[in-house]
């Protein structure tokens, strides 16, 4: 198998990840996994795909992360190993799709506008 790369988005965050066959080991930006997520639960929202598809010690998997916070880099990094799956295998698509991993959330902090103190906050009014 050659190596498959795939892009998640989330927020501001960006991941880049390329997967090849191997052990289960993930590698984000040079660090461990425990390392770069400390927290269990963001490690267990980014192999959420895998263990749904029992694939966890199939692949080894490089990211590229950058941008936004930990959680939202653990949610792109979730949907990049999501698309990356289903490039190695079509069949696991519906699985994916029905769990939620191959959807793109586009949420994001609204801009602030001008003559406003934040993005909806208007200021204060003063009848005199």
């Amino acid at each position: 198998m050659e190596v498959i790369n795939a892009i998640g988005r989330r927020k501001s965050s960006v991941a880049r990840i390329y997967v090849s066959e191997g052990t289960g080991k993930i590698t984000i930006n040079k660090k461990d996994i425990d390392t770069y997520f400390p927290s269990a639960i963001l490690q267990y929202v980014v192999r959420q795909p895998l263990n749904l598809l029992d694939v966890a010690e199939k692949y080894d998997i490089k990211v590229n992360l950058n941008g936004g916070g930990f959680t939202g880099q653990s949610q792109a990094l979730r949907l990049a190993i999501a698309r990356a799956l289903v490039k190695i295998n079509a069949d696991d698509k519906k699985a994916l799709k029905d769990q939620g991993f191959l959807t793109r959330d586009s949420r994001a902090v609204e801009r602030k506008k001008p003559g406003q103190p934040k993005a909806r906050r208007r200021f204060q009014f003063s009848k005199r």
